[in-house]
């Protein structure tokens, strides 16, 4: 019994070393994705040095490390995630990293915790079919961009072949979300539409909103 136990013991930890290898083998080539990215965005959306940028959901923070090089030292990113060991580690690599200009917000369900007009840009990757309270997760995004500013969602439209997400709205259709169905959430908070990308990346669609003007 305590050789079984002994042999799952290290079992786990050589799964454990295994899993950390193989992902810091794959940073560096998720880091070259999320700079093209990230690039191609700022080039979409006409970013500019010193605009200030909001990555919600930040997750490991690499769009948001690689949104801090494109606005430059007399920019700011806010990156906001919800996930406590997320918040730990992008807290850790910005101290590691010492970079300046990206300052760690945490946010709520239904809520992105961030003042009044604080953004020129404000973006989602992969994020927005996980928001739990859409109506007032998108008034929170109008109120935080400032006049003029812009919304950017990347995301998919539903794959049966991923797990369902919890406690979202059941029109979503599965994992992801429909084009029309956030579009047409994000105009009644008072956005509207003013680029629709469909082929942007893979099964990735980009579209980016303004502020409606009164």
């Amino acid at each position: 019994m305590n050789r079984k136990r002994n042999f799952a013991s290290a079992l786990a930890v050589f799964l454990s070393l295994l899993l950390y290898f193989c992902w810091q083998a794959a940073r560096p080539a998720l880091r070259a994705d999320a700079r093209q990215e990230i690039v191609r965005l700022a080039q979409v959306m006409g970013w500019q040095p010193g605009f200030v940028v909001a990555d919600i959901g930040a997750g490991d923070g690499s769009y948001s490390f690689e949104a801090s090089d494109q606005v430059g030292p007399s920019g700011r990113v806010f990156a906001t995630e919800i996930d406590p060991d997320k918040l730990k580690t992008l807290r850790a690599d910005v101290t590691s990293r010492k970079i300046a200009n990206v300052t760690i917000v945490e946010g709520a369900a239904a809520d992105t915790k961030l003042s009044s007009a604080c953004c020129d840009v404000i973006f989602l990757r992969h994020v927005y079919h996980h928001i739990t309270h859409p109506a007032d997760f998108d008034k929170n995004l109008l109120r935080s961009l400032k006049p003029g500013g812009q919304l950017a969602i990347i995301d998919f439209p539903p794959d049966p072949n991923l797990p369902p997400v919890k406690d979202v709205p059941k029109n979503r259709g599965g994992h992801g979300i429909p084009q029309k169905i956030m579009m047409d959430e994000l105009t009644s908070a008072g956005f509207q539409v003013k680029k629709v990308i469909n082929d942007w990346s893979g099964r990735d669609y980009c579209v980016i909103f303004t502020k409606r003007t009164p």
